[in-house]
């Protein structure tokens, strides 16, 4: 049975490849498998009948079989789950692959969000342009540690997994701001991840969609 996936009907990020769906998207492509996707207007998310899927209204989700899931790390050990190609085999190399998972959407996105709030809904604030700057050091503090940890490794932990599909979609969220340029490893790792031809079909995928819609 093929999977269906949600994702925006409109993409707020004009295609850039932002949107969470890309994380499943990208997932999908590395371990070769199909899958459906189900375009959901912002009124629709608010609907009962996706919020049956996600209580928060939000996407991506995810539906096989009889089983529906929320959260892009939930979901990606899902497909790692059935397809292999995504966590290692190794107990203990898996177990950590996952830690990062969690890393990504706990630790390290937290202040990346924190800084896309402050630039898209706050920059009309009195207090925004002396509060951004802090805002920016709470981001180069976590890719500090980050660079720091990955030093010239290819890969966060060994082979490519799930965790640097997780990692490198939310540093790529933090593009705009600039700081990831300040970090030549950070920099060279998620162009990498983006060249793999995996992310590349997956980012067309996403793409098309806002091309095909431009003005919805």
């Amino acid at each position: 049975m093929t999977a269906t996936i949600t994702a925006f009907a409109t993409s707020p990020d004009r295609g850039a490849g932002l949107a969470r769906d890309m994380r499943l998207r990208w997932a999908f492509e590395e371990v070769g498998q199909p899958y459906d996707v189900r375009l959901v207007s912002f009124a629709e998310m608010k609907q009962p009948a996706h919020r049956a899927l996600n209580p928060f209204g939000q996407i991506p989700t995810y539906e096989e079989g009889g089983l529906a899931l929320f959260e892009t790390g939930s979901i990606i050990i899902e497909i790692a789950r059935n397809h292999p190609g995504l966590l290692p085999d190794d107990a203990n190399t898996r177990a950590r692959a996952i830690t990062w998972m969690f890393a990504a959407v706990s630790t390290v996105e937290q202040p990346i969000v924190e800084y896309q709030n402050a630039k898209l809904l706050e920059s009309d604030k009195s207090w925004a342009e002396a509060r951004m700057p802090v805002v920016k050091d709470r981001i180069r503090e976590r890719f500090n540690a980050l660079s720091a940890y990955l030093g010239d490794a290819e890969w966060i932990d060994g082979d490519f997994s799930a965790a640097d599909i997780m990692l490198v979609h939310v540093m790529l969220r933090a593009r705009s701001s600039g700081i990831i340029e300040e970090y030549a490893n950070i920099s060279a790792y998620i162009a990498r991840a983006q060249a793999r031809p995996a992310y590349q079909r997956a980012f067309a995928a996403q793409l098309a969609v806002y091309a095909a819609r431009p003005t919805d």
